[in-house]
């Protein structure tokens, strides 16, 4: 108890301001060997023939690995969770997106990796590419996705899909319809520590890998996963990792530099340079988001639609989960009583995107408030009472049916609006979090009230429109 309170140092805080933090980089094997690798130079192209033999001739090659050298080439990350595979690990047939790792190889010096990289022969036939989500779907886009221009794999559905209440009843009851169109941007992670990894055979069978992953018995087992390996063959190796906030659960370089480890049967390093962290690394995905708010003069949401565009680039990654945690955040921290959600992972031949500091949920979020300032302007309302009227209370269910016991929208805003010195009327600032009673629980809210204790509203079919989660 004596550490509750206090001002700690950090355990790691003299390594990192002295300069000693080891990272992956820093870890030196005798006889490690350098990777470079060969990219699509098109943004899609199918693949005609690869020629490696002037390549694995030069002196100082000591591997080059294609995709016939991967044992399972085609393995999702989130495949052990449900979600299909669709991306290999070295390119085979065709290339999806710029900068698409094709073939690697491991080198004396990285002067002659890069030189190796130049004598592969590649003969591509380049096709039109795709990059805007907002025509991806269109009937005269070009495919080249194997599903198709949308990720098909939600159940029953090609999409996320969120049903509560009776939607078209509050549109047609509503004094004012509000919308919106937002697009957050793609952001590059810009991590201190580009990605890097090290694989060092051992005598006793065994691969010792170095690795800056973020989550390391998830890219362990995406590893043995492509090398069809038990766990058991393979020891990973943490540390502290210099900048993640996750693009580093991608497992971008740990398998490849262990392909070329068995091959060479010597330690592999590959670490990306600035250029290839800026140019080929994931990146924060791009949203294309539609919100359309019903809502009353005096500034009660009735309802809400929305449609997101999630910009997945080339292949899935992590796209579908963030899609449905997008899902569970649309509403934002208010209670919106009927809200129909549809929300679309979508292909293009952009590099593939992956999570990103509140993955999913900053993007809706940064939608969300700035449709309700956007309301709040329509209404001629104070943008900070418009949030308070509506914000979640206890006994409130979320769009996704999740009765809230303890939320803290209430505190929250009018603390922020007593630190920024903006004024709220004297009724909004004795506001509390507590069940919603006389005012606050107009009749559009009663229904989606849970009993106290509840922990799921129940279920009503007939106020579906046609459709489930």
């Amino acid at each position: 108890m004596k550490a509750v309170g206090a001002r700690l140092p950090r355990y790691d805080g003299l390594a990192h301001i002295t300069g000693r933090t080891q990272y992956v980089d820093d870890v030196r094997i005798h006889g490690t060997l350098w990777t470079k690798a060969l990219r699509s130079p098109h943004h899609h192209a199918a693949v005609r023939s690869i020629d490696t033999s002037r390549a694995e001739a030069l002196p100082g090659v000591h591997a080059v690995v294609t995709a016939q050298d991967v044992p399972r080439n085609v393995y999702g990350h989130l495949e052990a969770l449900g979600v299909p595979a669709d991306e290999p690990l070295l390119a085979e047939g065709d290339v999806r997106w710029k900068g698409q790792v094709i073939a690697a190889v491991a080198a004396e010096s990285e002067e002659i990796a890069l030189a190796a990289v130049d004598a592969i022969d590649v003969e591509f036939e380049e096709r039109e590419a795709v990059f805007d989500i907002r025509r991806a779907a269109d009937p005269d886009a070009p495919t080249f996705h194997q599903w198709g221009p949308v990720y098909p794999h939600f159940g029953p559905h090609n999409h996320r899909r969120v049903r509560k209440g009776d939607v078209d009843r509050a549109f047609d009851e509503a004094d004012v319809i509000v919308e919106g169109v937002y697009r957050p941007q793609a952001i590059e992670h810009v991590p201190m520590e580009t990605q890097v990894a090290l694989a060092v055979p051992e005598a006793s069978g065994r691969l010792t890998i170095y690795s800056c992953t973020q989550a390391m018995y998830f890219s362990m087992g995406v590893v043995a996963a492509h090398l069809q390996w038990p766990l058991s063959k393979l020891k990973f190796v943490g540390g502290t990792v210099g900048g993640g906030f996750g693009g580093k659960v991608d497992t971008a370089t740990e398998t490849i530099c262990a392909l070329l480890a068995i091959k060479s049967r010597r330690p592999v390093k590959w670490r990306f340079t600035r250029e290839e962290e800026f140019l080929v690394s994931s990146t924060r995905a791009p949203w294309h988001i539609e919100l359309r708010d019903a809502v009353t003069t005096d500034g009660w949401i009735l309802g809400r639609r929305t449609l997101t565009l999630h910009d997945a680039g080339a292949y899935a990654r992590f796209s579908p989960y963030g899609v449905t945690k997008h899902a569970f955040h649309h509403t934002g921290a208010y209670t919106i009583p009927n809200v129909r959600f549809d929300g679309f992972v979508v292909f293009t031949n952009r590099v593939p995107t992956t999570a990103m500091r509140g993955f999913g949920v900053t993007s809706v979020s940064l939608a969300v408030e700035l449709h309700l300032s956007r309301v709040a302007d329509v209404l001629g309302m104070d943008p900070l009472e418009l949030r308070l009227k509506n914000a979640n209370r206890v006994g409130d269910t979320t769009g996704n049916r999740v009765v809230l016991h303890d939320p803290s929208t209430v505190a929250v805003t009018l603390a922020a609006a007593e630190a920024a010195g903006h004024e709220v009327g004297e009724e909004y600032r004795s506001m509390t979090s507590d069940r919603r009673t006389g005012d606050l629980l107009p009749e559009h809210l009663v229904e989606q009230q849970a009993p106290e204790g509840a922990h799921m509203a129940t279920f009503d079919p007939t106020l579906t429109n046609g459709g489930g989660h």
